[in-house]
């Protein structure tokens, strides 16, 4: 029999399949709780996906279930854990594949590779949205065109 934590880490991997846009166990609370109005702590979420809780009540089990759309007997039932891994292989198989990336969003990744941009976007992230509009303002002033591409610097 698979353990809570190998089933939750699959609906986890299945909800979000590609690792650099999993959300971490804190987000992923929120966004349970917010989509099923049950209650659900990032770090119990990361407890039970280590194993360092195992026996969740039914009440936390059914919001999993629900936020994951599985049948909550999903988490101990190895013939449902099994047909539940089945429709989810078929899903993934039928469904086309996403663009990997746009340009737009490779851009994005190559300027946030430089330390100078890495810096200000921090300093941006820290600023109340009041304070960053008028980031944008001062900076549309300085630079009305700002860049699409690398051939302008």
């Amino acid at each position: 029999m698979q353990k809570i934590e190998q089933r939750l880490t699959e609906l986890i991997a299945a909800r979000y399949p590609d690792r650099r846009e999993r959300p971490g166990y804190g987000r992923l609370a929120s966004e349970i709780c917010e989509a099923t109005g049950g209650a659900i702590s990032g770090t119990y979420l990361w407890q039970l996906a280590t194993g360092k809780k195992r026996n969740p009540t039914l009440e936390q089990l059914d919001v999993l279930a629900e936020f994951f759309d599985v049948p909550i007997e999903y988490f101990y039932n190895d013939a449902v854990a099994a047909d539940v891994r089945e429709r989810v292989s078929q899903s993934a198989r039928s469904e086309p594949a996403a663009d990997t990336e746009t340009e737009e969003s490779a851009l994005l990744r190559q300027k946030l590779a430089e330390q100078d941009v890495q810096m200000i976007a921090m300093r941006a992230g820290s600023m109340s949205p009041a304070l960053r509009q008028q980031l944008l303002k001062m900076m549309e002033s300085l630079d009305p065109t700002p860049p699409r591409n690398e051939d302008r610097q």
